[in-house]
C-alpha cells in the first residue's frame, strides 16, 4: 500500500555506532532522540543496537510505548503539571525548568515508589526553555535535594531551536560552571551535563566543548548523519534511512504555468510559479502536507522537480527524468527532519521495516 515509509534499520545503526564513536572520543554520551518518529520501539531499539544506553522524547505517550526497551528514559520537554503522574511512571529522568511541576512529580514518584530524577535547564540565550536568573536555578537544585521522590541528576541547554543562537566555548564553559555551582549547593557530583542537540556536533568536531559537559541529546544526526550548525553530513554516515514511496494518480501533458487570476494560499501568501514550456509531463501523486513536509524532501530520481503540494496532492514535473512512470508507479522521495517527523505523525503513511 501507498504511501509508504521505508525505514533502513541496518544504516541507522550503523550512523548511530558512527556517531556515537565520534562523541566518545571526546567523552560525550548521547541520549537518543525518539520523537521524530514518534517513539517507535522498532526503530528505538535500532539505537540501542547500535550502543545506546538512553534515550529522550519530549512526549510522555511516546515514553510509554518505550517502556519494555532496556534503557534510561528521559522526557526532553519540561513536563505539564497535568502529567505529573504519568511523567513521573514512564520517564526516569526529565528536563524541568519549574519548581511547582519538580515537586509535583517528585511527589508522584515518591508514591509509586520511584525516585525521579531532575535536569534543570538553564536558557543561555535561545529564549526556550530554562532559568535565565542563575541563582534561582542553584536555589532550585538545593531544593530538590530535599524532596524525597527526587535526586538533582544534572543541568542542561538547548540551544539554535527557537532563536537560533549558536552553541559556542563560551556559552557551554558557563554551563560547565552552573553545573560545578550545583554540585557545590547539593554536596555530590552530577552525572549529566548536557549540552544541547545536534547542532553541538560541529563544535564538538572543533574540539570546543569545554570540560565539563558529558551528554548530548541527538537525533537529527543519528537519523539523517547530519549535524545542525552547518548542515554538514558527518563522514561514513547514511542519508537514506528514511525513503518515502507514493503512487502516481495521474500522468498528463500541462502547461508550466497556470492561467486565470491568482489568488493567495491558505496562508495568505501568492504563490509564485516558473515558465519551463508549455508541454511538461506532469505527476499527480496520493501524498499531501498531511503526510510529508515539502522543504524538508528530495527526490531519489534527479530528474524530478517537486512543483508543489497540496493536503493530500503532491504535484511533480517529471519531464527530464530518464526514467518511463506510468499511473500506478511508485516515486520515490527521501526524507529530512520534519518530512520524517510528518510522515510518522500520519496515519494515513505505512512503515515498513528493512534489515531488522
Amino acid at each position: 500500500m501507498y504511501p509508504r515509509v521505508l525505514i533502513d534499520l541496518a544504516h541507522l545503526r550503523e550512523n548511530v555506532q558512527t556517531v556515537k564513536g565520534l562523541c566518545g572520543q571526546r567523552g560525550i554520551q548521547i541520549t537518543g532522540v525518539t520523537k521524530v518518529f514518534c517513539g517507535d520501539p522498532r526503530i528505538a531499539q535500532a539505537y540501542l543496537d547500535g550502543g545506546l544506553t538512553m534515550l529522550g522524547d519530549s512526549r510522555v505517550s511516546n515514553l510509554k510505548r518505550l517502556q519494555k526497551l532496556p534503557a534510561e528514559k528521559w522526557l526532553i520537554r519540561p513536563p505539564m503539571l497535568s502529567e505529573a503522574e504519568e511523567t513521573a511512571r514512564y520517564a526516569d529522568a526529565a528536563l524541568h525548568s519549574e519548581w511547582e511541576v519538580i515537586r509535583a512529580v517528585a511527589d508522584a514518584a515518591h508514591r509509586q515508589g520511584r525516585r525521579h530524577k531532575v535536569i534543570l535547564m538553564a536558557d543561555l540565550g535561545d529564549i526556550r526553555e530554562g532559568y535565565v536568573d542563575y541563582d534561582e536555578l542553584l536555589r532550585v537544585a538545593a531544593k530538590v535535594e530535599t524532596l524525597p521522590g527526587a535526586e538533582l541528576y544534572g543541568i542542561g541547554v538547548n540551544l539554535t531551536c527557537f532563536s537560533f543562537i549558536q552553541s559556542d566555548s563560551e556559552k557551554l564553559g558557563l554551563l560547565a560552571d552552573l553545573a560545578r555551582r550545583a554540585e557545590e549547593a547539593v554536596g555530590h557530583a552530577l552525572p549529566i551535563v548536557s549540552g544541547g542537540n545536534s547542532a553541538t556536533i560541529d563544535l564538538m568536531l572543533r574540539d570546543g566543548i569545554p570540560q565539563g559537559v558529558n551528554n548530548l541529546r541527538l537525533g537529527e544526526s543519528l537519523l539523517f548523519g547530519k549535524e545542525r550548525a552547518k548542515y554538514q553530513y558527518l563522514p561514513g554516515t547514511h542519508r537514506d534511512v528514511f525513503t518515502l514511496e507514493c503512487e502516481i494518480v495521474e500522468l498528463k501533458e500541462k502547461p508550466s504555468l497556470p492561467w486565470g487570476q491568482v489568488g493567495t494560499d491558505s496562508y495568505g501568501k501568492k504563490p509564485t510559479f516558473v515558465d519551463r514550456g508549455n508541454c511538461r509531463q506532469k505527476a499527480v501523486c496520493a501524498l499531501g502536507k498531511q503526510d510529508f513536509d515539502l522543504e524538508t524532501t528530495t527526490p531519489v530520481d534527479p530528474g524530478i522537480i517537486l512543483l508543489g503540494a497540496s493536503s493530500d496532492h503532491l504535484m511533480l514535473d517529471i519531464t527530464d527524468s530518464r526514467q518511463a512512470y506510468r499511473v500506478g508507479d511508485a516515486v520515490r522521495l527521501q526524507l529530512g527532519y520534519f518530512s520524517t517527523m510528518r510522515a510518522f505523525t500520519s496515519q494515513y503513511v505505512e512503515k515498513v521495516y528493512l534489515n531488522e
